[in-house]
């Protein structure tokens, strides 16, 4: 797993955002790409998020999975962001999975019915199975 290109330190800023953020980008095997995110996902975070994304679709990847395990929070920016993918995917062929099972994350997934245009899994190993 590498991770988002920066070559800055993670740094916590409590003025701009409660916990601190990461996006790992990397692959589960030659086909899969992988997203990993930690922390707070909105509408401050929700451009890296995108960013790693897009550049797992533009090196080729079209089945992607997302892992949302390590999220305390997300909103509806992190969320558009994964619709958005879908709508990226869909023409390749591709799919996305994404790996939650916590309240902070299922519960606006369930709510907004995002669990209906995606597959959301407990474990990583179910996501790639799921392709």
């Amino acid at each position: 797993m590498q991770d988002d290109g920066s070559d800055q330190p993670q740094t916590y800023d409590p003025v701009q955002r409660g916990v601190p953020f990461a996006v790992q980008r990397g692959t589960l095997d030659d086909r899969i790409g992988l997203i990993a995110l930690c922390g707070e996902v909105d509408i401050s975070t929700s451009p890296r998020f995108k960013e790693a994304l897009q550049a797992l679709i533009d090196d080729g990847l079209t089945d992607v999975v997302v892992d949302l395990t390590e999220v305390t929070f997300i909103d509806s920016t992190a969320l558009g962001v994964l619709v958005g993918a879908v709508r990226k995917l869909h023409p390749l062929q591709g799919r996305l999975v994404v790996v939650a099972e916590g309240h902070a994350v299922m519960r606006p997934v369930t709510l907004t019915g995002l669990d209906r245009v995606f597959t959301v899994v407990p474990t990583r190993e179910e996501a790639a199975a799921a392709f």
